[in-house]
C-alpha cells in the first residue's frame, strides 16, 4: 500500500486526538451541588477516592456542601505493592497488615489535601480481595484473608475494629456511616468495573440503599476497565470518555478547572506506596473532567 501523505496523516492524527474531546463534550454536564448536598464517597481501597473524586470533592466542598469518605477495605492484599514497599519476592501476613496501615495513612492525608474534615472520614477495614466473598459465601461464616491471615478488622480506626469478617458485618458498618453521615448522594464503583472489589463494594452500596428506599441517590463512577483511560501518563488538557464496556450507563461529565486538576495530583502523590507501582495510570486520571452515572 502506498504511503499516505504527510498531510493526510497530520489530519488523522488531529481527529484521532479531537475524538475523546467531542465525545466527551456530547455528554450532559452534571447537575451542580449545592450547600444542601451531603457527598459520600465510597472508596473500595486507599487511592480510590482520589482516582475517581478528587475533583468532585473539592468542587462540593467549595458549593458549601458536607463530603465524607469511606474506605470499604485498607488495601492490604496488593502483594505488587508489598514487593515495592516491603521489598520483598513473599511478604508474610504482618508485612501485608503494616502495608494496609501505610495505605490508609496515606488514604487520610490525601483526603486532607482534598479538604475533606476528619469527623467524615471512616475506615471500615475489611479484607482488601475478600469483598466479593463477603457478599457471597462469607456474607454470614467469618473469611479468612490469604493475604493478612486475619479474619477480623485489625485497624484502630476502623468503625467497628475486631469484628469478624463476615457480610453481615460489613453491611451493618456501612449503614452505620450511611446513619451518622445522612448523604443525599452516595457515589460508588460501577458494576462495569474491572476489578472485583470494586464491582462488590458498589453492589453493598446499591443493596444497601435500595433496601432503605434511597436508590435515586447511587451515582457510579468506573476506575478498572481495559485498556482505559488511554493513555496513560499525565495529560490533563486530556479528556476522559467512558470505556467501551460501560458506555450503556448514562454518563454525566464534570468538567474541572486548572486548580482542581492540579490537586487532584497532589492527592494522588500523597498515595506514595501507589505511585511507585503504578503512577503512569494513576496520573492518567488527572484529566479535563470526571464522570459519573445514575444507575
Amino acid at each position: 500500500m502506498a504511503p499516505l501523505p504527510v498531510a493526510a496523516l497530520l489530519i488523522a492524527a488531529l481527529s484521532a486526538a479531537a475524538a475523546p474531546a467531542a465525545v466527551a463534550a456530547s455528554l450532559p454536564p452534571m447537575t451542580p451541588l449545592d450547600a444542601r448536598d451531603r457527598v459520600l464517597v465510597v472508596a473500595p481501597h486507599p487511592d480510590d477516592e482520589s482516582l475517581c473524586c478528587a475533583g468532585l470533592i473539592q468542587q462540593a466542598l467549595a458549593a458549601g456542601a458536607e463530603v465524607g469518605v469511606v474506605w470499604v477495605t485498607a488495601g492490604d492484599g496488593f502483594e505488587l505493592d508489598a514487593l515495592v514497599v516491603e521489598h520483598t519476592l513473599s511478604p508474610l501476613s504482618a508485612q501485608m497488615r503494616r502495608l494496609g496501615r501505610q495505605r490508609l495513612r496515606e488514604a487520610q492525608e490525601a483526603a486532607a489535601t482534598l479538604g475533606v474534615p476528619v469527623r467524615s472520614r471512616y475506615v471500615l477495614g475489611y479484607p482488601d480481595r475478600g469483598i466479593e466473598a463477603l457478599l457471597g459465601a462469607n456474607y454470614q461464616q467469618p473469611y479468612r484473608s490469604r493475604y493478612t491471615g486475619s479474619m477480623q478488622v485489625d485497624y484502630p480506626t476502623a468503625v467497628s475494629t475486631g469484628a469478624a469478617y463476615t457480610g453481615v458485618n460489613l453491611e451493618r458498618d456501612f449503614e452505620r456511616v450511611l446513619e451518622q453521615f445522612r448523604p443525599t448522594l452516595v457515589f460508588a464503583a460501577a458494576p462495569q468495573d474491572l476489578h472485583p472489589d470494586h464491582r462488590a463494594s458498589g453492589e453493598l452500596v446499591r443493596r444497601t440503599l435500595e433496601r432503605r428506599g434511597e436508590l435515586g441517590r447511587l451515582r457510579y463512577w468506573i476506575v478498572h476497565a481495559r485498556d482505559w483511560p488511554r493513555p496513560y501518563g499525565l495529560d490533563s488538557a486530556l479528556t476522559l470518555t467512558p470505556p467501551p464496556a460501560a458506555q450503556a450507563l448514562h454518563w454525566q461529565s464534570l468538567p474541572l478547572d486548572a486548580g482542581q486538576r492540579q490537586r487532584k495530583l497532589v492527592a494522588l502523590e500523597k498515595h506514595a506506596s501507589q505511585m511507585e507501582v503504578m503512577a503512569p495510570l494513576m496520573k492518567a486520571f488527572v484529566r479535563a473532567n470526571e464522570l459519573f452515572a445514575p444507575p
